[in-house]
């Protein structure tokens, strides 16, 4: 008898939790995207190469003044299955921090060791000053920094920073349209803005040896019912490994609309395979669909056919 449950359990055993490298510039919103992806306000616990647990006291000063060791792993109660390591706010500091991060990801990109291998890495540029979007510390990565296979997700975050910009601009412009039509005319103005940045086309220079695979935009992260969906599936199926994006799904536990997409996915890429004339196994896909939702549990059973041995499922369970 098969079950999700053991079928998860095999691939955490596998790949160990699901962990992420988050990069970017001191105040570019990191630590609210983590609280927002293990759904808590609460700060994380911090544990040390030895597996040390960091006092209290020390993590809230790390946090407040933007300075970690990328080392060290970042846990939140609420979902012990994302691990993170956070980098320091590297833009302000010395080239011998910005090669210890280096190091770290090229270390664990190709660590021999699957549980310690880094499965995502997200790089945060924040938009609250536009004509700064891509620095110093943005080129030296996207330049420099061995990532393998590791997909890179861009995350823009404080995108809404670009909207009173956008409306200064045009105000006298738009000062006698309607609602709706000022709205258009200031969200076109926004794009507009984005694009004269030139961020994305610094991002997919070819000169470039970290190349992202997605780019996100994030905005009002400080709302309560601000949400990381669209970055976390962006990251998964940034993936290129299937048991590998079936860990993430599963570790995520409040997106229910990516386990739908991925499922999908599933039917799309995989196409049914007729058994003989006009057969398709039906209990198979149902079977291929069902994994994608960590918190089913599906039990399958044979059944021996006058003359085929096919599978069928049995139950679901909530």
């Amino acid at each position: 008898m098969a079950t999700i449950d053991a079928q998860d359990s095999d691939i955490r055993k596998m790949f160990g939790r699901f962990r992420v490298v988050i990069i970017g510039r001191a105040n570019a919103g990191k630590t609210t995207i983590l609280q927002k992806v293990c759904n808590t306000t609460n700060d994380p616990e911090i544990y040390n190469t030895r597996g040390e647990k960091i006092g209290d006291a020390v993590v809230k000063s790390s946090i407040t003044r933007g300075n970690h060791d990328i080392r060290n792993e970042m846990v939140f109660k609420s979902n012990p299955g994302f691990v993170f390591h956070d980098s320091c706010g590297f833009e302000a500091g010395s080239e011998a921090e910005f090669e210890d991060m280096k190091e770290f990801i090229s270390e664990r990109v190709h660590a021999t060791k699957l549980e310690e291998r880094i499965h995502a890495i997200w790089y945060c540029i924040p938009m609250d000053n536009p004509s700064r979007t891509f620095q110093r510390s943005e080129e030296k990565f996207f330049i420099e920094c061995d990532t393998g296979h590791v997909p890179v997700v861009v995350v823009f975050t404080k995108f809404e920073a670009l909207r009173p910009v956008a409306f200064g601009e045009i105000k006298k412009q738009v000062k006698e349209l309607s609602a709706e039509e000022r709205s258009r005319r200031i969200a076109q103005r926004v794009e507009e803005l984005f694009t004269n940045t030139g961020v994305l086309d610094r991002l997919s220079d070819p000169n470039n040896r970290a190349r992202p695979k997605s780019h996100v935009r994030l905005q009002n992260m400080n709302q309560p019912n601000a949400n990381c969906n669209t970055l976390l599936e962006c990251t998964a199926f940034a993936l290129d490994d299937e048991e590998l994006r079936l860990c993430l799904v599963s570790t995520q536990q409040s997106n229910m609309e990516l386990c739908i997409k991925c499922a999908i996915a599933e039917l799309v890429h995989h196409p049914n395979r007729p058994l003989g004339p006009l057969r398709i196994d039906f209990g198979d896909i149902q079977y291929e669909i069902a994994r994608w939702f960590a918190h089913l549990e599906v039990r399958r059973r044979l059944i021996q056919s006058d003359d085929a041995l096919v599978m069928a499922p049995m139950d679901v369970i909530n």
